[in-house]
């Protein structure tokens, strides 16, 4: 017995030798020259990005190339494809993967190709909805390419393009995006087709580029202040900003850590040495009794959601709601909480816009909601009536009528006017609990008696007097324990309850839950 190599054949070392050739010319993807350009300005290429995203990954369509060509139609090389993608291992779950490498054609979809690998559809989508596996997107490229139509001979109408597989995706699997370096045109609209999507501090996110604006509108803008990271977090096409790739990356692999492999499974449950009694006496510090003083959503959730399992979605955009992801006894959760340190806590129309795909991301996950109410209505004035506030705020209302999920609602202040309902869903599998801070009604007493009793306050003989009388009188009535007493709400209990009282219900509610699992009754939206 030998430990040598044996020989390799002489009819195999010609067809090894191509096959090397061709994984050494793919794996140089733009060139060196294109590569060190994209290192100079600290950025990965692809194949480096899922190196280090992932901890196998196995390749699909490897050696896919194109004849590249130059602007008269002579053949200049060969050049592999422009998306790279496969099976891999990330966050310790089996994925769909790939992206784009802008070295190649600036990240140009693969339109020459018989199939698409990827980018705008294509193989890695038919992957993730075959398989029902996650789909996790790097995103860097120009989206459209002129150059194409020179390849194919003729212009090539986008309208044949099929969306129909990226919405589809969003019903089925957790998909994933990931922004580093340019994503614009069909590559920004592919990003936004997601649950989750980060973007680097260094990136820019745009429909269409400073050389197209200036073609359109006469004006060069810098890219940074056309679509830089905080342009797009804080408009609300990107979810989350990243310090760098590492961070990013990091944060897909948190959200998907909440998350099930596909809408047929339930929500991965995780042991937890964080006992539901444990003491919360602190958060009696963090609640004021004063309605009209602010305080941080995150420092009430923090004392009823496990330690350290909160994970913000959304922080720069709509704040009048705090969204994120949670665990409650090793439960993962949706959180949404009125966020009284921007506009009071009103209900403006990005506020709904965030709190609707939220809920629908949950809906679709099968993540109970747990809902921190502290909302003086929708937001009113000139502003708000141009940003379509009323329309937005009746699709918040919607959203979690819809939802297929238990929703609890914890009343911790204000909960005034039609904002309300959309707060909690009370035909569903939901449960509210109020805290003794907790008023509410259909306008504040003070507004609705000026609002509703004007003309009889100017008829009186002291309308001073008779104002503070009315006010005195539908105080009392709005006391918040007549309520109670009249079960118009399902508890009243003390703040250093809630923790246990919610895991309870949860705990109790799954069994629901998991009888109902697989694709949602409405599909899952993006728009109103």
């Amino acid at each position: 017995m030998t430990n040598d190599q044996p020989a390799i054949p002489p009819e195999w070392q010609e067809k090894l030798a191509q096959f090397e050739w061709r994984r050494e010319r793919a794996r140089e993807l733009g060139g060196a020259r294109r590569v060190q350009r994209a290192h100079e300005r600290g950025q990965l290429t692809i194949r480096e990005r899922l190196a280090k995203a992932t901890t196998s990954f196995h390749e699909i369509g490897e050696f896919a190339t194109y004849d590249d060509v130059d602007a008269l139609g002579t053949l200049r090389s060969q050049m592999p494809a422009s998306y790279v993608m496969g099976l891999g291992e990330f966050g310790g779950r089996h994925v769909a993967i790939g992206g784009e490498d802008f070295t190649v054609r600036a990240g140009a979809p693969q339109t020459y190709l018989d199939r698409m690998k990827g980018g705008l559809g294509g193989f890695v989508e038919d992957l993730a909805h075959e398989y029902r596996i996650p789909l996790v997107m790097f995103m860097e490229g120009i989206g459209g390419d002129i150059a194409a139509s020179g390849e194919k001979g003729h212009s090539y109408l986008v309208s044949s393009l099929s969306w129909g597989r990226s919405y589809e995706l969003l019903g089925e699997v957790p998909v994933l995006a990931m922004v580093s370096g340019a994503s614009a045109g069909g590559t920004a609209g592919r990003t936004v087709l997601s649950h989750f999507s980060v973007m680097t501090k260094d990136s820019v996110f745009f429909s269409g580029g400073p050389p197209l604006v200036e073609r359109a509108l006469g004006k060069l803008p810098d890219k940074y202040e056309l679509g830089g990271a905080k342009v797009a977090t804080r408009s609300g096409a990107i979810d989350n900003l990243a310090d760098d790739e590492d961070d990013a990356i990091a944060q897909m692999e948190r959200f998907l850590s909440y998350l099930p492999q596909n809408v047929w499974q339930m929500p991965p449950r995780t042991p937890t040495d964080d006992p539901v009694d444990r003491p919360i006496d602190r958060i009696l510090e963090k609640i004021p009794t004063n309605n009209r003083r602010p305080y941080k959503a995150t420092d009430i959730t923090s004392f009823i959601v496990d330690i350290d399992s909160f994970f913000e979605i959304g922080k720069h955009w709509g704040k009048a709601v705090t969204t994120g992801l949670a665990r409650i006894d090793g439960i993962p959760v949706g959180i949404v909480a009125s966020n009284p340190m921007h506009l009071g806590g009103a209900m403006d129309a990005h506020a709904a816009e965030k709190q609707i795909r939220f809920v629908d991301m949950c809906s679709t996950f099968h993540l109970p909601i747990v809902y921190f109410a502290d909302v003086p209505g929708f937001m009113v004035g000139p502003d708000a009536e141009r940003a379509n506030v009323v329309r937005w705020g009746m699709r918040a209302i919607q959203s979690l009528i819809e939802a297929d999920v238990p929703v609890v609602t914890i009343q911790v202040r204000k909960a005034y006017g039609m904002a309300v309902s959309a707060t909690s869903d009370p035909d569903g599998l939901s449960l509210r609990i109020a805290w003794p801070t907790a008023e509410w009604g259909d306008l504040p007493v003070e507004g609705g008696v000026e609002a509703g009793f004007a003309r009889e306050i100017e008829d009186s003989p002291d309308p001073e007097a008779y104002r503070a009388a009315i006010n005195e009188n539908f105080k009392n009535i709005a006391d918040p324990w007549r309520t109670v007493e009249a079960f118009g709400v399902e508890a009243m209990i003390d703040p250093r309850e809630t923790r246990v009282m919610v895991a309870d219900f949860l705990n109790a509610s799954l069994h629901r839950v998991e009888t109902d699992l697989g694709p949602s009754k409405r599909r899952w939206t993006m728009r109103p």
